[in-house]
């Protein structure tokens, strides 16, 4: 029943990856493949998602060049404290077991060349702390098990590109968080988070920000400072009703209306026309620095929300800060500098 793919038709790497994934395998019958297996220290890749595992076979530790190790979906109980004899181990996946935090090996310190790190869909109750002896993890998955707290030393996982720790039962965020400034990718969506540390600000890598379905109210005004953040969801918290509010219960001003249409409309002018008081306000007018919006506003209405599409699929409102003058800085001769980029895309429905 034992399956092969290599990576190339050379004789030398037929064994490279031994794939044992969807045969229902039960532990005993998954080590006496093991035990048979010629020259495993030839074997990279060892392929065991959805099989019947009571346990994982100490006879693994064969393989002892082993780089990936997939044991997703085997109802696993346990991972066992050997694992960590398998030191070129690159990635580990154990999603959707039944692993409990006292079920996972007491260290991971002896797997330094450890770089994916999946256990989403198990019953973690507790951030696991063995991760942190892992400085050099790029992706941890940790998405639908029952985590209350994120770790305060999660710093220490320098090198961290991606963290996935949604559908969990968070309530904040550490601020150790934005020490992580490698990291590309945050998913905190599906969890109970009523706010966001400004430290936030500090992930000027940060490509991807997924807030949705919290009870967000309010975000960091440092979050447009997230040059690279091109994507950021936000729909099913109660900001987004708070947008809609302010849109619907706080509208612009008579004035600031009228003032507008003068400025959109490039109506002309004279100072002998107008007050004083007049001309001054429509002197202090401002082009939003969103590139796609014509719109302009004043000092009095400093939050402004416009619609763009996102993707051709949704009608979104952007963030606040994208027409407002809190995206203007001092001015340098004529021109008005942004003090921030601007967030390209905002997911709120």
């Amino acid at each position: 029943m034992e399956s092969y793919t290599s990576d190339s038709s050379d004789s030398d790497s037929a064994s490279k990856t031994v794939d044992l994934s969807y045969l229902h395998l039960d532990s005993q019958v998954l080590h006496e493949h093991f035990v048979r297996t010629t020259s495993p220290g030839h074997v990279e890749t060892l392929l065991l998602h959805q099989n019947r595992l009571s346990h994982i076979p100490d006879s693994v530790v064969m393989f002892s060049n082993l780089a990936t190790l997939d044991v997703s979906n085997c109802g696993l109980q346990r991972l066992p404290d050997f694992l960590a004899e398998l030191t070129h181990l690159v990635c580990l996946s154990a999603k959707n077991n039944a692993l409990s935090n006292d079920s996972l090996p007491k260290s991971l310190e002896r797997l330094p060349n450890l770089r994916e790190l999946n256990l989403s869909g198990n019953r973690l109750s507790e951030f696991p702390e063995q991760v942190l002896d892992l400085p050099g993890l790029r992706y941890l998955y940790l998405g639908g098990n029952q985590i209350g707290e994120i770790a305060k030393d999660v710093w220490k996982i320098q090198s961290l590109q991606v963290l996935s720790i949604g559908g969990n039962r968070l309530t904040e965020v550490p601020s150790t968080l934005g020490q992580l400034t490698a990291l590309q990718a945050l998913v905190l969506c599906d969890n109970r988070l009523e706010n966001l540390p400004s430290s936030i600000a500090n992930l000027k890598n940060l490509k991807s920000l997924l807030l949705h379905k919290n009870s967000l109210r309010t975000l960091p005004t440092e979050i447009i400072t997230l040059k690279n953040l091109t994507e950021l969801s936000l729909r099913d918290n109660p900001l987004v009703v708070r947008f809609v509010s302010d849109m619907t219960h706080n509208p612009p001003s008579l004035l600031e209306l009228a003032a507008r249409v003068v400025k959109v409309s490039e109506i002309p002018y004279r100072e002998e026309d107008l007050p004083r008081t007049l001309l001054n306000y429509l002197d202090s007018a401002h082009h939003c620095v969103n590139p796609r919006c014509a719109g302009v506003f004043f000092d009095n209405r400093v939050e402004h929300v416009k619609f763009v599409d996102f993707c051709g699929k949704y009608r979104l409102p952007l963030l606040q800060y994208l027409c407002s003058s809190k995206c203007i800085g001092p001015r340098e001769g004529n021109e008005e500098v942004v003090s921030g980029a601007m967030i390209r895309k905002v997911l709120l429905g």
